[in-house]
């Protein structure tokens, strides 16, 4: 059960912050980083031979824009803007791939979107093509893709499985009619159900869906009911991720009822309800905000320490190295993150005049590294052994950190974390304040920008 959060003890610690999903965070990326030092990152990929790829491709389209929705998708009403917008992906790919060369092993290949199920089937069978074309894909890769149920059906669940794919995550969110018409996103349960099965009569691996808590409309009773339903379909994994409104970011969202959302404590209980529902139906809590049945891997990764997180979220199969493509694609290439132009116009605009898309990036610093490295055990493993196995570093972590563990040290009278002889412990009470633990580390953050960067870190 999830340990007891009081409300003065969340409101004391609730404040913006990153969710870490890459360190340095995008935010501070440097937008003088161009074409040119991706090029320099990809050249020295082909001094690395051996090295495994994870490859993200971005497939932006919808059906339609849902209230709630944080990310880079768009709704075209261009009868062949798919196909084109393909014709630009494998120009992009052939650039990526005059520098590096083609037979690289890939160990595991994600489409997110936008709605990548929206694609018809000649057109996922030409895009999956294009990459098992140009890459050796190892026969264990995990191939997975986003759907929406709306547009889904059980057969096209069997033709997704028969080309390759062997994990699927669709996007549920709530299954409240009420909180569904205040996110602009009417979906029922019975066709979700149909698809969901039709997942699983396909034969795929993992079938995960995706949450949504903290928006309009929802209480405690209605998000049980969710959860109750969720919890019969039995998925493998399931991502809760808490809304976050930021309508600076992603104009769309001005169109949710701000009003009517759970903030704060009221907010923070619906995640607890979550971890208790899920860990009583034999699920592990795992990272800040997903959940695996306690016999999948990343629950058995988590239990043995070596779970990994990347941009596609967490895994067990980390490669050094991710190349994306599409617009708004997220990438990592020997020490530099890289990030693609999300303006489709000026996306489409690069590629046709031959350049890679990049619009800002970051070289990573040694010190970087150690941080990056110590704020990802923390993410994953709830921990931070102070003896990391990375040589160069020279010296041990908590003489390098010796700042940031310091500042740190406080939460240890708040039962967040414990210091021990070899590591720095999270503990349960901690796991809902993993966040700030982290934000400790960062060399980076501005604690005194008024700028709104960031969601909430509980």
């Amino acid at each position: 059960m999830a340990v007891h959060v009081s409300r003065e003890l969340l409101g004391k610690h609730d404040k913006a912050g990153p969710r870490y999903t890459s360190y340095p965070t995008v935010p501070v990326w440097d937008r003088e980083f161009g074409e040119t030092e991706y090029r320099t990152a990809l050249e020295a990929l082909t001094h690395r031979p051996d090295d495994d790829l994870s490859i993200y491709l971005h497939l932006p389209f919808c059906a339609k824009h849902c209230h709630y929705c944080g990310c880079n998708a768009i709704v075209s009403r261009e009868k062949d803007a798919v196909d084109l917008y393909l014709d630009r992906f494998e120009r992009e790919l052939d650039t990526v791939i005059d520098v590096i060369g083609r037979g690289r092993r890939t160990v595991q290949i994600h489409w997110g979107g936008g709605t990548p199920n929206y694609l018809k089937p000649p057109q996922v069978e030409r895009a999956l093509g294009l990459l098992r074309d140009r890459f050796d894909v190892a026969p264990d890769a995990e191939i997975s893709l986003e759907i929406d149920p709306r547009i889904g059906s059980p057969e096209e669940s069997t033709h997704l499985q028969s080309v390759g794919f062997n994990r699927i995550s669709m996007g549920i969110q709530d299954f409240e009619p009420d909180v569904q018409k205040a996110i602009g996103r009417k979906q029922s349960l019975e066709r979700t159900r149909r698809v969901f099965h039709g997942c699983r009569d396909a034969g795929f691996e993992g079938v995960n869906v995706d949450l949504v808590y903290g928006l309009p409309g929802q209480t405690r009773e209605s998000f049980t009911d969710t959860l109750t339903e969720i919890i019969a379909l039995e998925p493998d994994r399931v991502a809760c991720f808490g809304y976050a409104h930021v309508p600076w970011v992603r104009p769309n969202q001005e169109k949710v009822d701000t009003t009517r959302m759970p903030v704060g404590y009221e907010k923070f209980e619906l995640f607890q309800l979550t971890i208790d529902m899920f860990e009583t139906a034999g699920y592990d809590w795992i990272g800040i905000d997903h959940f695996a049945k306690r016999d999948d891997e990343l629950a058995v990764a988590l239990r043995e320490r070596r779970l990994h997180r990347n941009f596609m979220g967490y895994t067990t199969r980390p490669a050094p190295h991710m190349l994306a493509f599409g617009m708004s694609g997220i990438g990592e290439v020997c020490d530099h993150f890289v990030q693609n132009d999300a303006d489709l116009g000026q996306w489409n605009e690069a590629i046709d005049a031959g350049r890679l898309p990049i619009v800002r990036g970051h070289a990573l610093t040694e010190d970087d590294r150690l941080r990056r490295l110590a704020i990802l055990h923390l993410m994953c493993n709830n921990e931070l052994p102070f003896d990391l196995t990375v040589p160069e570093f020279g010296a041990p972590a908590d003489e390098l950190l010796a700042d940031g563990l310091a500042a740190i040290k406080p939460y240890e009278d708040e039962g967040f974390v414990e210091f021990r002889n070899d590591r720095l412990i999270i503990t349960d009470l901690g796991r809902h304040f993993a966040r700030n633990v982290c934000m400790e580390l960062d060399a980076y953050f501005d604690r005194d920008s008024k700028t709104p960067l960031f969601s909430r870190t509980v």
